[in-house]
């Protein structure tokens, strides 16, 4: 029997190992691209270092793959990335680990909205009108020219989804951005939003994907579209004449989750803590236009690299922060009735 057990040790000892190599791997789900790629520099690699495997993984914010992961108990991703009024759905309906910020930072140190229950900010980035300045004579100067065909012939990019785009007709409609949440809250404002999409519909190509509007922009696909900042900054780096009208944009915090019943909770929350630091995130900013969350960072960041930045003074002024408790209730209605309109 002694033998027995003598000549099963090493498989024993093999499985721990095998086991404890398993449960030092993190993975990190985020939304790809040129993100992924920024987030690889100033937050993967570096914490690799530490002795923890990061493996990385992409989606598009679908939180039904999350919820069926917590329902079933079968959770196989630690940390996501996820967009505000996700987060705070999510957060509502258990699918996210609350953060414990005495393990992260002092939440003194971010941008006021940035520290949720069950986020803490990544980055702060907008969503804005974009066009390629090589395809159109006369620079557009907000959403009323974005929805003015005739003034600018083409085809227009908008994100295939209620957010965002129903705040964008909303102010093309006239609306002013401080009162956009507002209107949209009552049957009537969501009518409108949706009778100015009419209006566009035949010029519309939708993206579904951040690198996209880029793309099209680039080819000549449209002549403008909505856009993330980043993605237009990480085009201009490449070469492209694509410009940004900051005014009229939406900005929100993209933020760190842990998915519920993660096996590796512990490294989730030291994985946050790293990619929260000032150093960090000042690397982040340099890789992609997105302002940090941390504001140590902005006394680490050049004068260049901040004036791309959604966060600077001058871009931010005119832009409309997003409404998390909306979409948190609203959400699901909407996203509904824009599938539903989208496909006829």
């Amino acid at each position: 029997m002694q033998s027995l057990r003598l000549a099963r040790l090493p498989l024993v000892l093999a499985c721990l190992a095998a086991t404890a190599v398993s449960a030092r791997d993190l993975t990190v789900i985020s939304f790809g691209g040129a993100n992924r790629d920024a987030q690889v520099k100033a937050f993967y690699e570096p914490f690799k270092k530490t002795g923890v495997n990061v493996v990385a993984g992409d989606y598009n914010g679908e939180q039904a793959k999350i919820k069926a992961m917590v329902d079933t108990n079968s959770v196989n991703w630690d940390v996501v990335e996820v967009e505000s009024p996700e987060l705070a759905r999510g957060c509502d309906e258990g699918l996210y680990e609350q953060i414990d910020m005495k393990q992260i930072a002092n939440p003194a140190f971010f941008v006021k909205g940035a520290v949720t229950p069950c986020g803490v900010g990544i980055f702060v980035w907008s969503t804005v009108l974009a066009y390629n300045a090589d395809k159109l004579k006369a620079a557009p100067s907000g959403w009323k020219d974005f929805w003015d065909v005739k003034k600018y012939p083409g085809k227009r990019g908008l994100r295939k989804g209620a957010k965002y785009t129903l705040e964008f007709a909303l102010m093309a409609d006239g609306v002013p951005p401080k009162d956009i949440y507002k209107v949209l809250a009552t049957p009537a404002g969501q009518d409108r939003a949706f009778k100015k999409l009419d209006q566009l519909k035949p010029n519309i190509q939708w993206w579904e994907a951040g690198a996209q509007p880029p793309q099209y922009l680039a080819a000549g696909d449209v002549v403008m579209s909505s856009a993330y900042n980043g993605r237009v900054a990480t085009a201009q780096k490449e070469g492209k004449n694509l410009k940004i009208v900051w005014d009229g944009g939406i900005y929100d915090f993209d933020a760190w989750a842990i998915v519920k019943g993660s096996p590796n909770k512990e490294q989730a929350m030291k994985f946050i803590a790293f990619a929260s630091k000032a150093e960090n995130q000042k690397v982040y900013a340099e890789n992609i236009a997105y302002g940090p969350t941390n504001t140590k960072a902005n006394l680490l960041i050049g004068k260049d690299v901040a004036a791309n930045l959604p966060t600077s003074p001058a871009n931010i002024k005119n832009q409309v922060g997003i409404d998390v408790n909306f979409w948190a209730d609203y959400g699901e209605q909407l996203e509904q009735r824009f599938n539903a309109w989208a496909a006829k």
